[in-house]
């Protein structure tokens, strides 16, 4: 595969790179709302949503910033489309689901300070992505994230039927099932390989 082609780049964000599993970006609400799968999935789908937004937001702020030469103003500028993003994402759902709005809890206005959406914004300025890659990159990281969320909530879900030793009850059985996870998504490393 070449290495800037869109499917590339989607792939790299969702498997060989995945910002959750492979980068530890969003370790937050992985470990806080994972615990069952319909909470995971809107939690996912949100974020997700929001990566799309803060991502094509800092392609064009980006490029203005450079326009104007001011890039010292990217890293403000980005923090508030997240920020602005979220409220949309959080007033979406507390009107038209108001359960899953209380489900989701303090994970949902945390969603702004989740380094994953920020990381996302600055590796494609860095990359220097053009309008379609760095669509393809926020779809990618956004479904990788979402991804490794159900993957995670599945796991626990099926957890919770199973006699666990008192050793490893609560957050002890979860970080054990996110290293396992994780190193099963390095075995995606090698699919950019030559």
């Amino acid at each position: 595969m070449v290495a800037d082609s869109l499917s590339f780049i989607f792939l790299d964000a969702l498997l060989m790179n995945n910002f959750v599993l492979a980068m530890f970006l969003g370790i937050c609400p992985f470990l806080g709302v994972s615990s069952q799968i319909k909470t995971a999935l809107p939690m996912g789908l949100a974020t997700a949503f929001v990566m799309l937004i803060s991502s094509l937001c800092a392609y064009g702020l980006n490029t203005l910033l450079t326009l104007l030469d001011l890039p010292f103003l990217r890293l403000i500028s980005y923090i508030v489309v997240i920020a602005s993003a979220v409220q949309l994402v959080e007033m979406f759902l507390k009107k038209t689901s108001p359960t899953l709005f209380r489900a989701l809890g303090i994970y949902l206005p945390l969603i702004t300070t989740n380094c994953a959406i920020l990381g996302l914004a600055l590796f494609q300025t860095a990359r220097d992505y053009d309008f379609l890659q760095s669509l393809a990159y926020s779809l990618g990281a956004g479904l990788g994230f979402t991804l490794a969320l159900l993957l995670m909530a599945g796991l626990r879900e099926r957890l919770a039927l199973v006699k666990v030793p008192d050793i490893g009850q609560g957050a002890a059985v979860s970080l054990i099932l996110a290293g396992i996870l994780s190193m099963g998504f390095m075995g995606f490393a090698g699919l950019g390989g030559q």
